[in-house]
């Protein structure tokens, strides 16, 4: 087998592709043949020992995968060789194989490419987790996304127009908006790349005002972080609820008193441990989002297929916050 691995503490640049011995299953685990692997922001941490979980190196990053099962370990009843699976693996899915428990394993749809199984499961279970078990968004309510070209944003995007909501796109650039508006987004808004000064937040809570109205936003989905939280939570409707995704822009600091002013609610959304806990809250989830594939509803937004050889490039491209929706590494 194949893996990019992380050798030392670094950026892409320190990733190696290396020849290692294929996996063999332990009790209750399988082996998959990875087709592809999906990008995801915590990738990019990971390698710079800057995530919460950080694996003993050397190790491959990737934390999604999508592939078919070729061998079973003692014990595993409910999948079989040949099936089609995609999985959520922390880490190990930069590789052309990789053996994991089989309870991490979902069976995909027929129809379902390797490409868009291995950008699913990560973006939409966190959205959908996000706006129907954090933010209770309702049909008609306001939804205000930052960082809404990115993967889990993209994703937001569709879901919110799934479930009802009128989608306003917050992005840096008029490509991104662009991007937005084809997938969905009612409305968009483009922000200041750096948002450091005071006369910067006063400009982003005005155009947030301008464009929700007196009401205010019903839900808002910051995947962003840094110095764009506070100016949306000033925009904040009566009772709105504002949902701790990220922070690529770094951990913002909020006065505790707009919550008090706005009577909104600051819901953390910690997706993986969700799973954790309540894995069948998690299954139910997984089987509404693959009803809304099947029914078109929602398709990954792959903007960018690598080889696995070209792992590095494909994150620095996420590192260099360019991404738009997903990334895909494919191993065929």
């Amino acid at each position: 087998m194949k893996a990019m691995l992380s050798t030392a503490t670094g950026g892409p640049e320190t990733l190696e592709l290396t020849e290692l011995p294929d996996p063999t299953p332990g009790k209750g685990q399988v082996v998959i043949r990875v087709h592809a692997a999906g990008l995801n922001f915590p990738d990019t941490l990971m390698i710079r020992d800057l995530y919460q979980i950080k694996p003993p190196r050397p190790f491959a990053p990737g934390g999604e995968i999508a592939g078919e099962v070729v061998a079973l370990g003692e014990g595993v009843s409910d999948l079989a060789v040949g099936d089609r699976i995609l999985a959520l693996t922390s880490y190990g899915g930069f590789a052309t194989h990789v053996a994991i428990d089989a309870w991490r394993a979902l069976k995909i749809p027929d129809a379902m490419p390797y490409e868009d199984a291995a950008c699913f499961v990560f973006t939409y279970g966190t959205s959908y987790h996000a706006l129907k078990d954090r933010g209770y968004l309702a049909n008609g309510d306001t939804l205000l996304i930052l960082g809404a070209a990115g993967g889990v944003g993209a994703a937001a995007i569709e879901l919110g127009k799934a479930m009802g909501a009128r989608v306003i796109a917050a992005v840096s650039s008029e490509e991104k908006a662009d991007f937005c508006r084809r997938i969905g987004a009612d409305e968009t808004l483009i922000y200041a790349r750096e948002m450091d000064s005071r006369d910067a937040q006063k400009e982003l809570s005005a155009q947030v005002k301008a464009l929700v109205g007196p009401n205010g936003v019903n839900v808002a989905y910051d995947a962003v972080g840094g110095g764009y939280a506070e100016p949306v939570i000033r925009a904040m409707a009566w009772d709105g609820r504002f949902l701790v995704v990220g922070f690529p822009a770094g951990i913002p600091k909020i006065p505790a008193n707009l919550a008090l002013l706005k009577s909104c609610q600051i819901v953390g959304v910690f997706w993986g441990a969700s799973v954790m806990r309540d894995p069948t809250a998690h299954a139910a989830n997984m089987k509404d989002l693959f009803t809304l594939y099947t029914e078109g509803k929602i398709k990954p937004q792959i903007s960018a297929s690598f080889p696995l050889e070209q792992a590095a490039e494909a994150l620095k491209l996420m590192d260099d916050r360019k991404a738009m929706g997903k990334i895909v590494l494919t191993m065929d």
